[in-house]
């Protein structure tokens, strides 16, 4: 960078397009929120996500993995359960803990919202090859665990 805080042009561009990428992810996540349920919060649609993939977590765990403290991680798993999409358990491992996991109706809405995502990015990158989507996923890896300074497992 030059004097004037000036990035080099392929860094202007790439700000340009992960700051519209992620303004276009942002909308789509509050429509994939609404899929699953009307009342659903769009930050809460991650933890979903989460629950799905890695199965029973802890609430620290999920909290510590979006990234929010205590009493939010709190208050967005009772509005989830409010809404009957996730379901609380005590941890076996140990009894003053407690695993939270997706209910059998939360887990049907996931997949059936992310079955469809899927299928739109099919339809949108058909003109594509698969070698140019396989890269673009490793390059987004890359990019993701170079921010976050650490490996992390794709949400």
């Amino acid at each position: 960078m030059d004097g004037g805080g000036q990035a080099p042009p392929e860094f202007l561009a790439l700000e340009r397009e992960l700051t519209v990428l992620m303004r276009r992810a942002r909308s789509q996540q509050g429509e994939m929120a609404r899929e699953v349920h009307p009342d659903l919060e769009p930050a809460a649609y991650g933890l979903l996500v989460r629950l799905e993939e890695c199965g029973r977590q802890r609430a620290t765990d999920l909290a510590a993995f979006v990234g929010v403290g205590k009493a939010t991680m709190s208050r967005q798993l009772r509005a989830l359960e409010d809404l009957g999409l996730v379901a609380r358990e005590p941890d076996p491992a140990d009894g003053r803990a407690w695993l939270v996991h997706l209910t059998e109706e939360g887990g049907r809405r996931v997949a059936s919202v992310r079955v469809a995502r899927r299928a739109r990015y099919v339809r949108k990158l058909a003109h594509w090859d698969a070698r140019e989507v396989a890269e673009l996923a490793r390059l987004l890896r890359e990019l993701n665990q170079g921010i976050s300074g650490r490996e992390e497992e794709a949400p």
